[in-house]
């Protein structure tokens, strides 16, 4: 029998905006409910960030083991020729998604807050049915997220089993593809396209712009292109991808030929078995009411203040939804915060900075300005910088070589800390003390007199502060 529920909180969308939002909300003794058509955790758990990570491991390991085979190790290992059981990385892959999905449904129970399943469609800004039942609530966080851009020419297989995949479909294969061409050479395809180019496939990149990885500079990307070269992969640059026929192409292997034009507006073929399409994602608008909500929009995008409030008055929106950067952890900020702003808090998304991370081969992480923007600012600013190879740790676990940095960008003025980047392996890691740093308004004297831990990698960050003083230690 159909039922008629009333809440003080109703989130849409369990992913790390909406659960988190959930679990905050029912902590601050809010009554909540969250709507959830698939899984719990969203994009972000169930096949976006977390799945993606376990295939980037499971690919440096099956790499570093063909390296032992060939007799190649610097470090004297040896070992027979690997061999890839691809399905049983794909179930242990899954295995961590689904420890974390039910992570989240263990959280949201015992914050209280009551889980229906279902696909909410709006009928007005405060109610919405969900199959036969209808839920009415005082305050509404739309946390509906963003799913892969599809284009004209080469639309996505259904059911991920043609040849035109999104990085959804890259992350549930059941076979390394031979010939792999990945669509867009930013941070989803290079961590995609490198992952499968280390299990053995022969991958090509399509990118439309004039380099890779346009979100970074030059300097952060020149790495990564380094690696790209070692490894045989191909990137066409200033290309457009337009469509992909079922007829292979003649003497080139592969199942199926993808059509692009190049740089030079002459029509090419390439030989493939899959295309990844990864040209950017756009927030889910449609198929759940948002036009019956009176809600103002910003291009694509929902509208919202610094609040995340938007113009319908006890209607939250969050995360991917409302704008770039589209990334998980500040939909897990905005979504922390809306809870604490309903329950009457006074709370404003304000972060000095949002740290990007790319997780290619190596890793690159942003946070702050980087040199471009700072000088199209017109500020004055110093910078330092600390190579990954003069790094004791980097050595000692051979991840030293590729030409890997720490950068610092700080105020002339006042040694403020404007801006860190860096690419390294496992440079990830630091992104806490780069952020850190910034949204506590650090100064060069802060960071290069902090002692660090030797030997660790985050050393690098001090030493990148002291060479901005001008005054470096371990670099000349």
């Amino acid at each position: 029998m159909a039922e008629h529920f009333t809440c003080d909180v109703l989130v849409v969308g369990s992913g790390p905006g909406g659960y988190v939002a959930a679990i905050r909300a029912g902590q601050l003794g809010l009554d909540t409910m969250l709507v959830e058509d698939g899984r719990l955790g969203g994009t972000c758990l169930i096949r976006g960030c977390i799945p993606s990570k376990a295939l980037i491991e499971a690919a440096e390991k099956f790499e570093q083991a063909g390296i032992n085979a060939s007799g190649n190790s610097v470090i004297g290992l040896s070992a027979d020729k690997p061999k890839l059981d691809f399905k049983k990385t794909i179930a242990w892959k899954d295995g961590i998604t689904e420890t974390l999905s039910s992570g989240v449904a263990g959280l949201l129970k015992a914050a209280g807050v009551r889980v229906v399943s279902g696909w909410a469609v709006f009928e007005n800004a405060k109610t919405c049915t969900v199959g036969d039942d209808k839920i009415t609530a005082s305050n509404v966080i739309l946390a509906t997220g963003s799913k892969s851009v599809e284009l004209k020419g080469l639309p996505f297989a259904k059911n991920g089993e043609g040849v035109v995949i999104s990085s959804t479909e890259a992350l549930d294969l059941t076979s390394v593809p031979k010939k792999l061409a990945v669509v867009g050479a930013g941070y989803i395809g290079m961590e995609l396209g490198i992952a499968y180019r280390k299990l053995g496939a022969e991958v090509t990149f399509i990118e439309a712009a004039k380099t890779i990885l346009p979100g970074f500079d030059k300097q952060l990307s020149a790495p990564v292109s380094k690696w790209l070269r070692d490894h045989d992969v191909k990137v066409h640059t200033s290309s457009f991808a337009q469509s992909v026929s079922t007829k292979a192409v003649s003497t080139k292997g592969g199942k199926h030929s993808l059509t692009y034009t190049d740089k030079n507006g002459e029509e090419a073929t390439l030989a493939c078995d899959k295309v990844l399409v990864t040209v950017g994602r756009i927030p889910n608008t449609e198929g759940w009411g948002l036009e019956n909500m009176a809600v103002d929009m910003d291009g694509m995008f929902v509208k919202v203040d610094n609040k995340c409030r938007t113009a319908m008055g006890g209607v939250y929106a969050i995360g991917d939804l409302v704008g770039e950067p589209m990334l998980a952890h500040k939909a897990s900020a905005q979504g922390e915060m809306v809870a604490e702003i309903i329950a009457g808090k006074k709370r404003t998304f304000a972060p000095e900075a949002i740290p990007a991370v790319c997780f290619t081969d190596p890793e690159i992480i942003s946070v702050g300005l980087m040199p471009n923007e700072a000088k199209d600012k017109g500020l004055e600013f110093t910078q330092g910088k600390f190579r990954w190879a003069a790094n004791g740790r980097a050595l000692t676990t051979g991840t030293a070589d590729g030409g890997g940095f720490v950068r610092i960008l700080a105020l002339k003025s006042t040694n403020r800390i404007i801006g860190i980047q860096a690419v390294g392996r496992h440079i990830s890691e630091l992104s806490g003390e780069f952020v850190l740093a910034i949204e506590m308004n650090a100064t060069l004297e802060d960071m290069a007199g902090t002692i660090h831990a030797h030997p660790t990698l985050s050393e690098a960050a001090m030493e990148a502060a002291l060479s901005a003083l001008g005054h470096p230690i371990h670099s000349v």
